[in-house]
C-alpha cells in the first residue's frame, strides 16, 4: 500500500498488512467523521452532544494531562508506541521537535492524522510494532507507552513478553533518554470499591490476579519494579496520576504524596455500571494516614531514566479556556501556568496585581499573603513553597471530635482575620479553608494564604467571604454535616434572604469560571453508567433488584453528586407502581429522580411540593433525557438511555423549612430495541 499524506502528516504503510486487526467498529467511523468535520476547539461541544464514552475518551483534551507536565522541548525527538486516535499526539507535537508514532490500525491512524493535520513534525507508522521496530532509531529522548504496556503479551510472542517488550523499547532511547509507561494498578482502590477492570469489564479480575485469563495484564508497583530488575534496569521513578492516568487531574510523587481530604473525586465510571462498596474518599484518607497510598493508587506513571523535576501537578480543566491552569511543584517553588497561553495571559498577570493589593490590605495582620513573581513570556506566576497544614484539617478534627464549641471559636477567629482591612477595595473571593496554611498554633500563629486567583478589586463584605468558605467546606464532604451549622451561620447574622442571595452568587460565579463547558462530573452524569450502592444490594440477584430501584440526587448549588445520592426505601409493586415522599433541604436547587437503571418508560402521575402540584408539562420545570407527552394530570416519559432521569427545578419553590415532595409514578422496563422503536415513532408524532 502506498504511503499517504493527510495535511502535513505523513502515514507510512511500509509494514501495514492491509487489514486492521484491531478495530472498535462503527464508533471509529464516527470519530473519523468528527475529526474531518470539526476543529479541535469544537470537540468539547461535540462530546456533550454525542453523549458517548468513546467520543469523550478519544477526543477529550484532558487526556493530554498525562504528558503535559513532562520536560519535553523542541530539541527533542519522541517515539509514541500505540498512538491510537491521537489522544496525546497533539500535546507531544506541541512540545517536541519530532514525534514518530506507531499504531497497528490504519483507521485509528487516519483519525490521528486528520485531527492533527496542521502539524509538520508528526510521522505515523502503521503496522505491527514487531515489524516496524527494527526500522526505528535509537536516539529518542522519550519513548512513550501510554496505556500500552499492559498489552505486552499481544505485542511480543515469548515466555517473558513484558520483560522482552521492555528490553526492546529501551533500545530506542538516547543515552540520557527516558521511557515513560502509564498503566493501571491492578490493586487500585477503585477495583476494591467496585469498579470493573478497565480492559476486561469484569469485577475484581485484576485483584484476583486474572484467574480467568485474558490478554491483558496490569501490575502493582512491586510488579513493575520486578520486571525492571529482571532486565537490569535500576533507574526508575514512580508517579501517581489521580483519579487515573486517562483523565488525570492531579499527579503525585514520592516527594509529594496526597494528604488527607485531597482525594475526593472518585466516581469516574464513564463506560459502564459499577458497584460502590464503600466510601472511597474515607478509605483513601485512612490509607494516606497509614502511608499506604502508593499500593492503592489507581494508576501509575513510571519513568525509566532521570527523575522528572516536577514532583506534583494539578490541572483545572473544568473551566473556560481563559481560566484553565496547571499548578506544578518543582523543588521549593510552586508554579501556576496557563494551559492556553493566549487565552489565559490576563488571568495569570492579574495574580501579581492581586498579591500586591492583598498584601497591602493584610499588612500588620495575622493573615500573610504568599508572594509571587510573574513571567510574562512563559505566562506563569511562581510562589515559594510554604509548609503547613490546611485550615480545613483543623476544622475536620473538630468535626470528628464533635467539638461544636471549638468549631465555632475557630470560625470566629477566621472571620476576625479575614476582616482586617475590609474597608479597602480588594478582596480574595476564594478565601476558602483549603487555601490557608497553618504552621504552628492555629489560634495564635500567622496563617498563610497560598491562592488568591479569584481576587475582586472592590469591597466585599466579610460575611460574604466567610459564608462562601463555610458553604464550600460543607459541600465538599457530606461527613462534615455533623453539627447544626445553623448556629455557625448565625455568627454571620445572615437572613434567609441574604443566604439565598449568596447561594445565587456562588452559582453565578461557578458559571463564570466554567463558561459553557460541562465538568467531568457533569459529563459522567450525562453519559456514565449506574453506581450501585451497598444499600441497594439485596438477595442473590442484586443487579436485577438494582435496575428496579429509584435513585435520588439532590443539587444544593454544586451540581449532582453520585457519592451523595441515595435510593428510596420504597420499591415498585408488581404493577410497576411506586409512591414516596422526599424531605428536601431549603438549599435544594434541583432534584434528579432516576426511575430505573435500565431502558424504561415512566408514567408520572403527580409531583406535589408542599401540597402544590407541579406542572408536569412545563419543560423548564420538569425535564427528562427523552420525550414526554400528556397533560398536567399525567405525562408519559419515554427514556432513550439506560440511565433515565427526571430533573425537577426547585430553586424558586422550596421554603426555608418543611419541604416535602410527593412522587407518584408507574414504570415499565423496556429493551433497547423497543426504546429505539418508540423513539422513532414518538419523534414522528410528538412536537415539543
Amino acid at each position: 500500500m502506498e504511503n499517504e499524506t493527510i495535511g502535513k502528516i505523513q502515514l507510512n504503510y511500509d509494514h501495514y498488512s492491509g487489514a486492521d486487526l484491531y478495530c472498535d467498529g462503527a464508533v471509529e467511523d464516527e470519530l473519523l467523521s468528527i475529526v474531518q468535520t470539526y476543529s479541535e476547539v469544537e470537540y468539547p461541544k461535540v462530546i456533550e452532544e454525542k453523549k458517548s464514552w468513546p467520543v469523550l475518551y478519544h477526543l477529550s483534551s484532558q487526556r493530554e494531562n498525562i504528558v503535559d507536565w513532562l520536560p519535553i522541548d523542541k530539541s527533542m525527538k519522541v517515539l509514541e508506541i500505540g498512538s491510537g486516535c491521537g489522544a496525546i499526539t497533539g500535546a507531544l507535537a506541541r512540545k517536541a521537535g519530532t514525534v514518530d508514532c506507531v499504531d497497528l490500525s490504519r483507521k485509528r491512524s487516519l483519525i490521528n492524522a486528520y485531527r492533527h493535520e496542521g502539524y509538520d513534525n508528526i510521522c505515523i507508522n502503521v503496522g505491527n510494532f514487531a515489524d516496524i521496530e527494527p526500522t526505528l532509531g535509537k536516539d529518542y529522548d522519550y519513548v512513550l507507552l501510554i496505556g500500552v504496556f499492559e498489552y505486552g503479551q499481544s505485542y511480543i510472542d515469548s515466555k517473558t513478553p513484558f520483560e522482552d517488550f521492555l528490553k526492546i523499547v529501551c533500545k530506542h532511547r538516547a543515552k540520557n533518554g527516558r521511557v515513560v509507561i502509564a498503566i493501571e494498578n491492578r490493586y487500585g482502590l477503585k477495583y476494591w470499591a467496585g469498579c470493573r477492570e478497565d480492559h476486561l469489564g469484569t469485577y475484581f479480575s485484576s485483584v484476583e490476579c486474572y484467574k480467568d485469563g485474558g490478554g491483558v495484564r496490569t501490575f502493582s508497583e512491586k510488579g513493575l519494579t520486578d520486571i525492571c530488575k529482571r532486565v537490569g534496569i535500576d533507574d526508575y521513578h514512580f508517579y501517581y496520576p489521580y483519579p487515573d492516568y486517562k483523565f488525570m487531574t492531579s499527579l503525585f510523587s514520592k516527594k509529594r504524596l496526597p494528604i488527607k481530604g485531597e482525594l475526593y473525586n472518585n466516581i469516574r465510571n464513564f463506560d459502564g455500571d459499577r458497584l460502590l462498596l464503600f466510601d472511597e474518599k474515607a478509605a483513601f484518607d485512612g490509607i494516606i494516614a497509614e502511608e499506604q497510598f502508593p499500593f492503592f493508587s489507581n494508576s501509575y506513571l513510571m519513568i525509566i531514566g532521570d527523575e522528572a523535576p516536577v514532583t506534583f501537578a494539578r490541572y483545572s480543566n473544568d473551566r473556560a479556556p481563559e481560566y484553565q491552569l496547571c499548578t506544578e511543584m518543582e523543588g521549593d517553588v510552586v508554579r501556576k501556568r496557563a494551559i492556553y497561553k493566549n487565552a489565559g495571559s490576563i488571568h495569570i498577570a492579574n495574580m501579581k496585581k492581586s498579591y500586591e493589593l492583598l498584601n497591602g490590605r493584610y499588612n500588620g495582620s495575622k493573615l500573610k499573603i504568599c508572594p509571587c513573581e510573574y513571567d510574562s513570556e512563559a505566562v506563569t506566576v511562581t510562589f515559594p513553597f510554604i509548609k503547613g497544614r490546611q485550615l480545613t484539617e483543623y476544622f475536620d478534627e473538630l468535626v470528628r471530635n464533635g467539638d461544636e464549641k471549638g468549631f465555632s471559636e475557630l470560625f470566629e477567629e477566621y472571620i476576625r482575620r479575614i476582616d482586617h482591612g475590609s474597608d479597602k477595595p480588594v478582596a480574595d473571593y476564594d478565601l476558602v479553608f483549603s487555601n490557608i496554611l497553618v504552621d504552628g498554633d492555629v489560634m495564635k500563629d500567622p496563617w498563610s494564604v497560598i491562592d488568591y486567583e479569584w481576587t475582586e478589586y472592590r469591597q466585599v463584605a466579610t460575611k460574604d467571604l466567610a459564608f462562601r468558605a463555610l458553604y464550600c467546606y460543607l459541600l465538599e464532604d457530606e461527613s462534615r454535616n455533623k453539627f447544626n451549622y445553623e448556629l455557625t451561620f448565625k455568627l454571620l447574622s445572615l437572613t434567609p434572604e441574604e443566604s439565598e442571595m449568596l447561594r445565587d452568587r456562588e452559582a453565578a460565579f461557578q458559571k463564570q469560571v466554567t463558561g459553557k463547558l460541562l465538568s467531568m462530573g457533569e459529563l459522567r452524569e450525562l453519559i456514565g453508567g449506574a453506581v450501585i450502592g451497598m444499600d441497594s444490594i439485596s438477595g442473590v440477584d442484586a443487579s436485577a433488584g438494582l435496575k428496579n430501584s429509584v435513585q435520588i440526587y439532590v443539587d444544593t448549588g454544586a451540581g449532582f453528586n453520585e457519592e451523595e445520592s441515595y435510593f428510596t426505601d420504597e420499591s415498585y409493586d408488581s404493577r410497576g407502581d411506586i409512591d414516596f415522599n422526599l424531605t428536601l433541604d431549603s438549599n435544594t436547587v434541583k432534584l434528579r429522580i432516576d426511575p430505573m437503571m435500565d431502558y424504561c418508560m415512566t408514567e408520572i402521575h403527580s409531583l406535589v411540593l408542599n401540597g402544590e402540584p407541579l406542572k408536569l408539562t412545563d419543560n423548564k420545570r420538569v425535564y427528562i433525557n427523552g420525550k414526554k407527552t400528556g397533560t398536567d394530570s399525567g405525562v408519559l416519559a419515554i427514556f432513550y438511555y439506560d440511565d433515565p432521569c427526571i430533573v425537577i427545578e426547585l430553586k424558586d419553590k422550596v421554603r426555608s423549612t418543611g419541604n416535602e415532595l410527593h412522587v407518584s409514578m408507574t414504570t415499565t422496563k423496556l429493551t433497547e430495541s423497543m426504546t429505539q422503536l418508540l423513539k422513532s415513532e414518538v419523534s414522528k408524532r410528538i412536537r415539543f
